[in-house]
């Protein structure tokens, strides 16, 4: 069976010509998700998560309630958006630290002085966080399930420290990882009650204070360095 060329190209232009509609359909549902999650945030700050109702959402975002439920299925899931970005946060150290172009613990300074992408959020946000992972069931089943895999992918980074000498070795890496996440979420928490300084130089200070404690070349390094 022989090709027909002419055929071939004008399928060829026909493709072509369809790739910039498909993402300018994507572009746009990529912008729209982002238009009405930023607009929740900033109410969950002002108003807090409890008190802000879809409607609100919807309002501030100038979308029909139609167009909010295609990208969240209820309000929940804009606070479970917010936890994924810090997950996918995590992800993004685990590869850099992957690369090797970094030390693990450079990569590990960066990620927890800027607390997962959170170090630019207000602490009215913060709270209202906070306040509706305490409060409400599903959202805090949600958080549970998004820690647990913060904690594996920050677990695999700890392992390549340990593996390349440069974290402490004493300390199973989950370990490590639980108590790295522990400290850090008691500083976010802490900071959002209480922000005296910026919570970057504030996380910057807890880092300087605590890393020494787990790297390799700290006092506890020194005592368990293997030969």
């Amino acid at each position: 069976m022989r090709l027909n060329p002419s055929k071939t190209l004008r399928a060829e232009e026909r493709r072509r010509a369809s790739r910039p509609r498909v993402d300018r359909r994507e572009r746009h549902r990529v912008e729209m998700r982002e238009r009405i999650f930023r607009a929740a945030l900033q109410l969950f700050a002002a108003r807090g998560y409890l008190q802000t109702t879809v409607e609100d959402i919807t309002e501030a975002a100038d979308v029909g309630k139609g167009t909010f439920f295609n990208y969240f299925p209820t309000k929940e899931h804009v606070l479970e958006r917010y936890g994924e970005e810090r997950v996918e946060a995590v992800a993004r150290a685990l590869e850099k630290a992957r690369t090797g172009n970094e030390s693990v613990l450079a990569v590990l300074r960066e990620l927890a002085t800027d607390l997962a992408g959170q170090s630019s959020e207000s602490p009215e946000l913060l709270r209202s966080v906070f306040s509706a992972n305490f409060a409400c069931g599903p959202v805090r089943s949600e958080l549970r399930k998004r820690i647990h895999r913060a904690r594996q992918l920050l677990a695999e980074i700890l392992v390549l420290g340990q593996e390349r000498g440069e974290i402490r070795r004493d300390l199973a890496a989950p370990e490590l990882a639980r108590l790295i996440r522990l400290i850090f979420m008691g500083v976010t928490m802490a900071w959002a009650v209480n922000p005296e300084l910026s919570l970057r130089k504030t996380a910057e200070q807890v880092w300087e204070l605590l890393s020494p404690s787990f790297a390799l070349h700290g006092t506890h390094g020194q005592k368990n360095r293997k030969p």
